[in-house]
């Protein structure tokens, strides 16, 4: 019996066993394929991933000829360790981060060597007493001194790495001169191998298919407003929608599309602070405005704000009656669209480097637009309506004429921008097509009765007199 309930209690234990180990390879399969999926989707999200990689085993490669020929090694010897150390932390996606990593590393290396030099000679004849004591206190007078720079805004944003690389050497120099004496030969073996991977990696993020910061940071402020006029655009139909209405099955993508604009301030800061590194490139000039793109992104995320108080109350389950919303439906869906249109506009002008004129008609109706809402906020309109169903209806008012207000001085700083790094200018005229397509859009998605637009064409007694320029649509609002 009892080698009878011993041989259950085995094979109990093997089948339970089996039990575990018999879906291991399916699930060891479909791991694997999860990753390689992982990293098929993230090679195709931005290819230059790949490239940066292919870059970086370049830059080590090249750099291992050190170790690998003896006649390189023999020159340098263990320090050619530093520079495989500085192509690992200086060589950077992008060409501004390398640079900046790189013109950090080098200057501080330089500066902190021929400091250190200094010091230990200095400190060399004190005798043999005093050295040491010398010694530590001018390493705790620098690193204390160079770590408090580092708190100034300034000098963290740019210059961080270049005082850590600086404490790091000056410690390095100083302190290992005490029992080394050649010093100098010391000094020269680290800074010419970190001159060497700092040089190696810029000329390899310059040459080979180089990511330009500048460039990122132009197409971000781009996308960000393209984002938001997106969002407008198609506001005024979601929000006035009413039961009646056919439910939209179109993709609604665009209207979370906002959400990311709230967090880019960090990713706008950062890409500038790079694209100042980088030298004159392409369409961009030696010391382009790049500080005038953070005020655009400042702006665009403000709106950014506004629209995020908005989709509350698209998205509200508590919303006010057809009736009410429809006293102002049609001035506050020509007030969105209009401003949408226009940030779209300013969008292409800025990823283009053009001037911004096609946006000055947007932002002339979306303005005209914001003052017959106020007039009309003002007028008798609320009599015999509830105050609380007012308060929603009026909130949502009030929100898209900051939103155009937010629109104005987006278009401002855009042509401010313009001027300062000389867009070039587009010819104004439209073709009958365009123009004609772009009314029946604006009919299609607008029908406000209280709004009339007036079309003047050039007879062609003017074409033939030479006044190209005809009239364009002239808005009358009337209430």
């Amino acid at each position: 019996m009892e080698m009878e309930s011993a041989s259950h209690e085995k094979a109990g234990l093997l089948t339970r066993l089996w039990t575990c180990l018999k879906p291991l390879p399916g699930k060891l399969v479909s791991k694997v394929a999860e990753v390689a999926r992982k990293i098929k989707k993230l090679g195709q999200d931005d290819p230059r991933r790949v490239i940066h990689s292919l870059k970086v085993g370049l830059a080590l490669t090249l750099i291992s000829l050190f170790y690998y020929s003896r006649a390189l090694y023999k020159g340098f010897g263990d320090s050619a360790m530093w520079a495989v150390m500085t192509v690992v932390v200086v060589l950077e996606f992008s060409v501004g981060a390398t640079l900046g990593k790189g013109l950090n590393r080098g200057l501080a290396t330089l500066l902190a060597g021929a400091l250190g030099v200094g010091v230990h000679h200095l400190a060399s004849l004190s005798g043999g007493i005093g050295e040491p004591m010398l010694l530590g206190f001018f390493v705790f007078l620098q690193a204390a001194a160079s770590t408090f720079a580092r708190f100034f805004p300034g000098i963290k944003a740019r210059y961080d790495y270049g005082c850590l690389i600086f404490i790091l050497t000056f410690c390095l120099v100083s302190v290992a001169g005490y029992r080394d004496r050649e010093i100098l030969e010391l000094a020269h073996k680290r800074i010419s191998t970190i001159l060497i991977g700092g040089a190696t990696c810029v000329i390899i993020t310059i040459v080979v298919c180089p990511v330009w910061a500048g460039e990122d940071l132009q197409n971000l402020v781009a996308l960000n407003l393209e984002k938001i006029g997106n969002y407008l655009e198609g506001f005024g139909g979601e929000y006035f929608r009413t039961s009646e209405d056919e439910e939209c099955k179109d993709d609604k993508s665009f209207l979370q599309g906002y959400i990311s604009v709230l967090n880019s301030k960090g990713s706008e800061e950062s890409l500038e602070n790079f694209a100042r590194w980088e030298p004159g490139h392409g369409r961009f000039r030696f010391r382009h405005p790049w500080k005038q793109y953070l005020k655009i992104g400042t702006l665009t995320r403000q709106c950014a704000y506004r629209i995020e108080a908005l989709n509350g109350y698209l998205n509200s389950g508590f919303q006010a009656p057809t009736e009410i919303r429809s006293k102002i439906k049609d001035v506050c869906t020509m007030m969105s669209l209009e401003s949408g249109m226009a940030l779209n506009e300013l969008a292409l002008a800025v990823k283009k480097m053009t001037r911004p004129t096609s946006a000055d008609p947007h932002i002339e109706k979306s303005e005209t637009a914001a003052k017959t809402l106020k007039t009309l906020l003002k007028s008798g309109i609320w009599e015999d309506t509830d105050f609380l169903e007012v308060i929603k209806v009026a909130t949502v008012a009030s929100l898209l004429i900051d939103v155009t207000n937010c629109t104005q001085k987006i278009a401002e700083s855009v042509h401010e921008l313009a001027s300062i790094a000389h867009f070039k200018s587009v010819d104004p005229t439209v073709s009958p097509e365009k123009s004609q397509l772009s009314q029946v859009k604006l009919a299609a998605k607008v029908d406000c009765p209280q709004v009339s637009i007036t079309v003047r064409e050039s007879s062609p007694s003017s074409k033939e007199s030479g006044n190209s320029l005809a009239p364009t649509a002239v808005p009358r609002v009337v209430l």
